[in-house]
């Protein structure tokens, strides 16, 4: 194979991968703060317009119909303009979709609020394409997942910052039946896009390329992307589990504040919102937690176990009632926490040259929570919104399978294959430009020996 001009996350220095890293990771605090609001939207909108909670789900169409209909162009753009202009088209169509919120609100039009979620979708849709399979390559593949969990936990804690802005200012006094706040709030949220463009403008992120990755797995002794990418079958029911669980997910978010209210243990709608943003700081929380385990526990492992207790709560949250299914709803929120990442990562591992394809068929996922919500709403409406709950746990019993498959199938393969120290130290020889003075053959053997322990 010939030499790649591209890098890959193990040939950036430490100082240029630490500020990749930072950089990248502040793009998962946008779209966190997008999803937390919308989820309070969807109850504000109810009340604001008169709709039912079919209705406002339309937002949840929107927003994830998104990922279904942009993720394809936006992994082909990447492929053909890189991560960087990827990242940059993202922000624009973000700041371009909150600024129109803006007559929206003034006109008090519904369908205005839909258009613009849609547009926002897709620019949140083109970061998370970038965002998740930048972390994802960004160094060593065995800590890809809990790389990913450690980014993704930001996004949890804008998440909840949503939310209790909307129970401090959406819902309280005179507000409680007004537009005027969410223009001023999206206007804040099309300067914070505005501003990310700016810094990604005047930095240098170095490209990580489809071909150095390539490499990199053919020096690594695999060759899974020589086969063509609908072979990769790993990826496929990948995205299969990413829009079952997604669709789970937004639901029970969807739903969580009209729950709340209506457990009959004092819960009015503005405490409900602000019960929803602790749900999302459990939520967060968990993340982090994941990214402890995660540095002892194999991923596909431990999202088997998360999948179970994901299937268990959300049974309690649909038959509990008063506080034991608001206690369920929040330790629902934990086990979800690590979910998302974790098949992420196990979607799009040794995808070399397929990484950005596959990336984007995995955040086409996302796609799931566009019609996963309304079927718990139309429950909801019929029947209880706790009944409702019963649809997200179709969703984890798919992502359950997902799982339990990829602990199968790595037991099978055996994992990883380790190189020896004589085929590193060939495949070192071999990379080292001729008449190359600099690095002797001391230095050769440290980083021959340094490579063998990180791989045992």
């Amino acid at each position: 194979m010939a030499p790649s001009t591209g890098l890959t996350g193990n040939d950036l220095s430490r100082k240029q991968w630490a500020y990749a890293l930072a950089l990248v990771t502040s793009l998962f605090f946008t779209w966190g703060f997008a999803y937390g609001l919308l989820d309070v939207l969807n109850s504000h909108f109810q009340q604001v317009f008169g709709i039912d909670r079919t209705q406002s789900t339309l937002l949840q169409l929107a927003y994830f119909g998104a990922y279904l209909v942009f993720a394809p162009f936006a992994s082909i753009f990447m492929e053909r303009y890189g991560y960087k202009k990827g990242i940059h088209l993202g922000l624009s169509l973000y700041s371009i979709g909150a600024i129109f919120f803006w007559p929206s609100a003034k006109f008090a039009k519904y369908g205005g609020f839909v258009g613009c979620t849609f547009v926002i979708g897709c620019g949140l849709c083109t970061l998370e394409v970038a965002a998740n399979s930048y972390i994802s390559i960004l160094g060593s593949p065995k800590y890809a997942a809990a790389r990913l969990n450690f980014s993704q936990g930001f996004q949890g804690v804008a998440s909840f910052a949503g939310p209790m802005i909307a129970s401090r200012w959406f819902f309280q006094g005179k507000n409680a039946n007004s537009l005027d706040t969410v223009q001023w709030v999206y206007l804040a949220v099309a300067g914070l896009g505005l501003v990310l463009n700016i810094l990604f403008y005047f930095c240098t992120l170095p490209e990580i390329t489809g071909d150095a990755l390539a490499q990199e797995m053919h020096e690594s002794g695999l060759t899974t992307d020589e086969e063509p990418f609908s072979k990769q079958y790993h990826c496929i029911f990948g995205w299969v589990a990413q829009t079952a669980y997604v669709g789970a997910q937004v639901a029970v978010a969807a739903l969580a504040v009209n729950f709340l209210s209506e457990q009959g243990v004092g819960i009015d709608k503005p405490f409900a919102s602000q019960l929803f943003s602790y749900c999302q700081i459990t939520f967060t929380v968990g993340r982090f937690v994941g990214v402890v385990l995660l540095n002892f526990m194999d991923p596909a492992l431990l999202l088997s176990i998360y999948s179970v207790a994901c299937m268990a709560f959300s049974l309690g949250v649909t038959f509990g009632s008063g506080k034991s299914g608001v206690g369920c709803l929040f330790v629902l929120f934990f086990f979800e926490s690590i979910c998302y990442p974790v098949i992420f990562t196990l979607g799009t591992k040794n995808l070399g040259r397929h990484t950005k394809r596959g990336s984007g068929l995995i955040v086409m996922g996302v796609g799931g929570g566009a019609w996963w919500p309304p079927m718990a709403a139309a429950i909801g409406d019929h029947i209880s919104t706790a009944r409702g709950y019963g649809i997200p746990f179709a969703g984890y019993t798919i992502m359950a399978m997902y799982a339990f498959g990829m602990v199968i199938d790595q037991a099978r393969n055996g994992g990883f294959r380790l190189r020896t120290i004589d085929e590193i130290a060939d495949s070192r020889e071999h990379d080292r430009p001729t008449g190359d003075k600099k690095e002797t053959d001391s230095d050769l053997d440290k980083k021959v020996s340094q490579e063998f322990v990180e791989a045992v």
